[in-house]
């Protein structure tokens, strides 16, 4: 019994833990737009044109876009760059070594980010679509932006031109633990410089991409909760023909 109330204690503590362990920063919930195929093909653009040049997905295929209601030709004419082969994989050629040398680490394979965030920090899409909106101007990092989600990140903003260039605002509150003192809050961002996109059309751009990120970590997750329902019912069913088989079979015997 105390293992299991150790191992309980530590389901629930663990993604508060995660998130504390990369900034602490209060996630905003992100839209659900997995069943719309509109919204998911253009994340699957958006993915392709800016996260595709680093990022690999090597566990897709580019002719599962098919899923999401694109045909083979337009998936040839506007999402494949880097193959000539419609059944290739979502690879890319930047070698791991220049990457190593130019981020710190190799960019990870987004084929299951979405779920791999989700054991982290609770909800994937929430984090992914937090920290994609969250980067801001800050020139003491190499590559000259920082992130709220993840502090000290490798990772440029390549998102910036649409977002545009913000940094973060704080004021001067007293410390409630040591009077005398004050520590800064962080109260929102100001923008620098305006994107080509509203606020308003970059969230709705990073909604798009982040559901797309959560369709291409499980394409058939929603058959698969659809066919769980009848699973579930037909097992319903059999239980009770079971239970009246049961009673039936023993009704004479004393």
């Amino acid at each position: 019994m105390k293992l299991l109330k150790k191992l309980a204690v530590a389901l629930v503590l663990l993604p508060t833990i995660a998130l504390a362990s990369e900034g602490g920063y209060p996630l905003d919930p992100a839209p659900d737009r997995t069943e719309n195929l509109v919204a998911l093909q253009h994340g699957a653009k958006i993915f392709v044109n800016y996260c595709l040049n680093c990022h690999s997905a090597a566990a897709m295929r580019y002719n599962r876009l098919r899923d999401i209601g694109l045909t083979e030709d337009e998936i040839q004419k506007n999402l494949l760059f880097t193959s000539d082969k419609v059944g290739s994989l979502m690879k890319v050629a930047l070698d791991e070594k220049d990457a190593k040398a130019w981020f710190g680490a190799p960019p990870p394979d987004l084929s299951v980010i979405a779920r791999a965030k989700a054991s982290e920090a609770g909800s994937g899409a929430d984090w992914l679509y937090t920290y994609l909106r969250t980067f801001y101007k800050d020139d003491s990092r190499p590559t000259g932006w920082n992130n709220m989600v993840f502090p000290n990140v490798g990772m440029p903003h390549v998102l910036w031109e649409l977002q545009g260039v913000q940094v973060p605002k704080y004021v001067e509150e007293k410390n409630l633990h040591e009077p005398g003192k004050t520590e800064e809050k962080f109260v929102g961002f100001e923008k620098v410089k305006a994107g080509t996109q509203s606020p308003l059309e970059y969230d709705n751009t990073v909604a798009d991409l982040v559901s797309y990120l959560q369709w291409m970590s499980e394409p058939s997750q929603h058959t698969r909760k659809r066919l769980g329902v009848w699973v579930l019912l037909f097992l319903g069913v059999f239980m009770l023909l079971a239970w009246r088989l049961n009673a039936s079979y023993w009704k004479d015997i004393k």
